[in-house]
């Protein structure tokens, strides 16, 4: 923190990115209740120690992801399918989010707090109104999930009935989950495309029955090396969403990038011209929906450098530097010169408050 500080970077401290210590998985993980008042004591020990330098604050990355990937699909860490598990994983982390915050703010008062949600804009295949209603289901797990009892002290709608009963819910429990954040921190990538599924196909998944919505990854964009669509309009729907029905919150993009396995060529440069498109368009977008009214006041690429992407391991490339994993050797891209200029002439307000930098 001090060399951050030294070198004038703000520090953004995210005190959880999937990182549970093994022992308390075995006692449950995030479907053990306890963890919650484990997480709040964790933040106020980490805010007491660092809190004099720093002053912003991000308690949870990307519930969502790390839910239904590890106890849903058990895709990532601990490896758990159960829908169960995830239903009630969920209400014990907005639990988390909650207490935490209120233990950050115990120790630091002016400490800025917020949380950090994926999301991505929810759009029908078609303009029936059953696929406009799945989208809107869609759209409630995607992204407001752990934003809505954050805010508003309630789950969304997004299930064809209620999963209290599975989720565990206790008296009072809405009103713990409260956290009047400070900043709502987006993960965006792309978009999800949602259809209504057919009863036959509701009756034959459980997930469908609870969740009615078919979702998929757009497929008229280009794509990243990893598949992915690119669609720079989503940045511009999602946070003009958020900005909407959350009247107008602080928010800041906290990740957005693509993995694109440009290599040296034999001059030694990464001459990686469709990262450098793909984030030139994301700006574009991003500066639109500021000059629609969205209050941002941060960007931050995903990444700085090349790194590990949990199971992909070192498969995929996201950094604007890159890494020789062999020898450790930094090597800038041609983004990692282009994309931080672009976002300062794009992105910067007239009284210089708008940050860019690196999650």
């Amino acid at each position: 923190m001090d060399e951050l500080l030294a070198a004038r970077i703000r520090p953004l401290v995210t005190l959880y990115h999937w990182d549970l210590p093994q022992k308390l998985e075995d006692a449950g993980g995030w479907t053990n209740r306890d963890l919650a008042s484990r997480f709040a004591d964790y933040a106020s020990i980490v805010a007491r120690a660092l809190g004099d330098r720093v002053q912003d604050w991000a308690l949870i990355n990307e519930a969502a992801s790390f839910l239904s990937q590890g106890y849903l699909d058990g895709t990532h860490a601990p490896g758990r399918h159960s829908i169960f598990d995830f239903l009630r994983g969920t209400h014990v982390a907005n639990l988390a989010q909650g207490a935490a915050f209120r233990a950050v703010k115990a120790v630091r008062p002016k400490a800025r707090v917020g949380s950090v949600f994926f999301m991505s804009p929810c759009e029908p295949v078609t303009d029936s109104e059953e696929d406009r209603k799945a989208a809107e289901h869609a759209h409630g797990m995607v992204n407001t999930w752990f934003l809505e009892p954050a805010l508003r002290g309630r789950y969304p709608e997004a299930f064809s009935f209620s999963p209290a009963v599975f989720m565990k819910i206790q008296q009072d429990d809405l009103d713990l989950v409260r956290a009047p954040l400070d900043f709502i921190g987006i993960n965006v990538y792309y978009r999800t495309m949602v259809s209504a599924p057919s009863l036959g196909e509701r009756l034959s998944d459980v997930r469908l029955l609870l969740l009615p919505a078919r979702m998929t990854d757009g497929q008229k964009g280009p794509k990243t090396d990893i598949g992915g669509e690119v669609w720079p309009r989503s940045m511009y729907d999602i946070v003009m969403r958020i900005t909407q029905d959350y009247d107008r919150p602080v928010i800041e993009i906290t990740e957005n990038g693509c993995a694109y396995n440009d290599a040296p060529g034999a001059d030694g440069k990464i001459n990686d011209a469709r990262r450098i498109a793909y984030h030139r368009q994301y700006l574009a977008e991003l500066a639109r929906v500021m000059s629609d009214g969205a209050d941002v006041r941060g960007y931050h690429a995903w990444s700085l450098m090349d790194n590990f992407e949990w199971i992909e391991g070192l498969s995929e490339r996201f950094g604007l530097v890159y890494v020789d994993f062999k020898t450790q050797k930094r090597t800038i891209k041609a983004s990692g010169a282009v994309v931080c200029e672009a976002g300062v002439q794009e992105l910067t307000k007239p009284d210089g408050s708008f940050v860019i930098g690196d999650m």
